[in-house]
């Protein structure tokens, strides 16, 4: 499985994106969204800036990441939106706490709903709590259904980015000399 449209959309709502290094709830340095040291570089620091296309670029690389960690651990495939639940989770807590967290062993059990409650006793600090009870939310409820929200409480939810059109083909060589050929002789006879 990987991470849907959707859930990268909701996620980085979650996580915010900031291109200037900062420290978080915890006190440990962060920039882009939701990256750390312990991600592997750029390792931030204070007065660390990063471009937006880096930040996008170090977000895919860490996420796919944290996308193996679910895929390899759970016993057997989720809905998509319960699977973007739990790389949420486990990008927040940590591929080593994910592994050996109540929220597996409850799936390898068998015991979905049960899994789901789990994801709510990650409750430190309390600032983390609507967060967590958005991803509860999403874990039980079917994007068809409704589209999941950063936090629990937030006004509107996440949808998934719009596809981008492509980029608009570049005239060709004889275009381009036309058309150059064309403003100039309208330039000169303004000129008269």
């Amino acid at each position: 499985m990987d991470l849907s449209a959707v859930g990268r959309a909701v996620l980085i709502a979650r996580e915010g994106r900031r291109l200037d290094a900062y420290r978080d709830s915890e006190g440990i340095w962060t920039i882009g969204v939701g990256h750390t040291a312990a991600a592997g570089p750029p390792v931030p620091r204070a007065s660390l800036r990063i471009g937006a296309a880096e930040a996008d670029a170090v977000f895919a690389r860490d996420v796919a990441a944290f996308v193996r960690t679910v895929a390899e651990a759970i016993p057997e495939p989720l809905p998509q939106h319960a699977f973007d639940a739990l790389v949420s989770l486990c990008f927040n807590i940590g591929p080593a706490a994910f592994r050996r967290s109540t929220v597996l062993r409850r799936l390898r059990a068998g015991d979905r709903a049960g899994a789901g409650e789990a994801i709510l006793m990650w409750n430190r600090p309390a600032a983390i709590i609507p967060r967590r009870q958005g991803e509860f939310d999403q874990f039980h409820t079917p994007y068809p259904t409704a589209l999941p929200r950063a936090r629990r409480g937030d006004a509107l939810p996440v949808s998934a980015p719009a596809p981008s059109s492509p980029p608009a083909a570049r005239p060709g060589w004889f275009t381009r000399a036309r058309n150059w050929r064309n403003w100039l002789r309208d330039r000169l006879r303004a000129r008269r």
